[in-house]
């Protein structure tokens, strides 16, 4: 039986509180430091050049440590993430290049403190290089948008100009600024896909997004966009909003609708005064025939103020709209990347968020030849029973060859495989299992503590935490939620359920495409197939 080799000071499972690991006495470290495997490059990269400056001679190798060996290093220099070097590149080129990379080819700008956000330019050293590559044009518009969020966004005159107009109760005939108001709605995957999608629609329509953050969701993110904040400051006028701003809202669109209050028809003699001061778009659950014709779109269009409220990924409705369709061509030439990229753009985990992730990383994932990151939910609604669903995943991952075999006392092979590894080297797979349950963890666990490997490698098994039900009006659940999308983004290989918002956002953001868990019909009947390829 293969021992299963955990990193120094490494819980297999820990239900960690915001800051902390359970079982170790540190908190996470302040300081955008890069990963460990970046540090020992670079140290190793130090002491080759003394040895050149003083030691004459030739230079002798330096052995690397196993473990510096087995890690995924995230250095552009020297890692199998993002290639070897090219020695024949001037060292401008690679400075440029480096700087390119961490800069997401030019989503990202320079311009912000790094030490306020230290995610924001260290992420990409955790991932693997995009697969996808952002037009030109969509660069060039997203520096608009910063440019028209630090002229409009709090603070500025114009702000508090339209700030009194809503507040007066009237709608503006003229305003140099729009803005759409994003307030959250359900867990956090759903979230993240609501306000991504809200702000493309911000991109499409020229209005400024700014985020309505009660308690659970304030510090969960940086501040994406420089030189002006994107949450709603304090005394805004709308001050309610799980009161306000309901499915029987006034100001809800559908309602106004409904009670013939407006429509294309009847604007056309009302002048933008008459309106009211702001437009509730009611998007909760589903957006089918909320709001994206495009007689709708011209009655919104006269609204300064918008609210939006949603659960759901709504950026996809966009693209059945012609009025829409070329400038959304221009911006995303590759459809599926559309999240891939507004996310990596508007989601950077606060420093406190980014302790946890790092601090995990290096518990769990930093020393591993292969990474594979397993996501299970299962819905209240479909209660599939534990041992039904644990099958599934041994099916799927025998149909996708997914673990890494597990050899009986017979010599046959039990289980399925990934890539054997190279020249007889024993391979260290790290398994990062993210479920409400510790269930599937204990039982994949106990898999590789009783059975050696066909191979001969080296399995880990990890969980994060297993909260047992989903608190989203608790930060720290927030916090350690965000945490895990993230290690699980930084995985080779993503496993998702079927429905999940939280895994569809770590592949999302990791540009990979994952295998799904199908959804069970019903709580007796399995799923058949068991998964699929995205």
């Amino acid at each position: 039986m293969d021992a299963k080799r955990t990193p120094a000071g490494a819980h297999n499972k820990a239900g960690i509180g915001v800051g902390t690991v359970r079982g170790s006495e540190k908190e996470p470290r302040r300081g955008c430091r890069p990963p460990p495997e970046v540090l020992v490059v670079g140290f190793l990269g130090t002491m080759a050049l003394l040895v050149l400056s003083f030691g004459g001679g030739s230079l002798m190798p330096i052995g690397l440590p196993r473990t510096t060996e087995l890690v995924q290093r995230p250095d552009a220099a020297a890692s199998p993430v993002h290639g070897a070097p090219d020695r024949d590149k001037p060292a401008s080129s690679h400075r440029h290049d480096e700087a390119d990379v961490r800069l997401l080819g030019g989503l990202l700008s320079p311009a912000f403190d790094e030490q306020s956000c230290c995610s924001r330019y260290a992420s990409y050293l955790y991932r693997r290089p995009s697969p996808f590559r952002q037009s030109s044009y969509l660069l060039e518009r997203l520096r608009r948008y910063e440019a028209r969020h630090r002229r409009c966004g709090p603070g500025s005159p114009l702000f508090n100009e339209a700030v009194e107009h809503l507040r007066s109760g009237r709608n503006a005939a003229r305003s140099e600024c729009q803005y759409a108001v994003w307030t959250p709605f359900n867990g956090l995957g759903n979230r993240m896909l609501a306000l991504a999608s809200t702000f493309l629609y911000a991109l499409l329509t020229d209005r400024v997004l700014l985020v309505h953050a009660p308690h659970e969701f304030d510090g969960l993110f940086c501040d994406p966009f420089r030189g002006s904040s994107w949450t709603l400051p304090a005394g805004f006028p709308i001050d309610d909003f799980d009161g306000t701003i309901t499915m029987t809202s006034p100001a809800s669109y559908k309602n106004m609708k409904r009670a013939g209050a407006i429509s294309g028809d009847h604007l056309i003699n009302v002048t933008a005064e008459a309106l009211p001061a702001y437009v509730f778009l009611d998007l909760i659950q589903s957006y089918t025939g909320a709001a994206f014709c495009e007689a709708d779109q011209r009655v919104l269009a006269r609204f300064n103020w918008m609210v939006v409220k949603s659960d759901v990924y709504f950026a996809t409705a966009f693209f059945l709209m012609p009025a829409y369709g070329r400038e959304l061509a221009r911006l995303f030439p590759q459809k599926e990347a559309v999240f891939h990229h507004l996310a990596r753009y508007l989601f950077h985990p606060s420093n406190d968020v980014w302790g946890i992730v790092r601090q995990l990383y290096e518990a769990y994932l930093a020393g591993a030849d292969e990474r594979l990151g397993l996501q299970v939910r299962v819905f209240p609604e479909v209660p599939v029973p534990f041992e039904t669903m644990y099958g599934q995943i041994m099916r799927c991952s025998a149909q996708e060859d997914l673990l890494p075999r597990v050899a009986r006392d017979d010599g046959a092979v039990r289980n399925s495989s990934a890539v054997p590894p190279p020249d007889g080297a024993k391979k260290m797979t790290s398994i990062l299992v993210t479920s409400l349950s510790p269930d599937y963890y204990e039982r994949i666990r106990g898999v590789y503590r009783s059975n050696r490997t066909d191979a001969g490698g080296h399995v880990a098994v990890h969980q994060p935490s297993h909260e047992g039900a989903q608190h989203t009006e608790a930060r720290g659940h927030n916090q350690r939620a965000l945490a895990e999308i993230y290690l699980l983004s930084f995985c080779d290989r993503i496993v998702t359920t079927a429905v999940s918002t939280f895994g569809y956002v770590a592949h999302g953001l990791a540009g990979v495409r994952p295998v799904v868990l199908l959804r069970a019909p019903s709580p007796e009947m399995p799923a058949e197939p068991p998964c699929v390829r995205s």
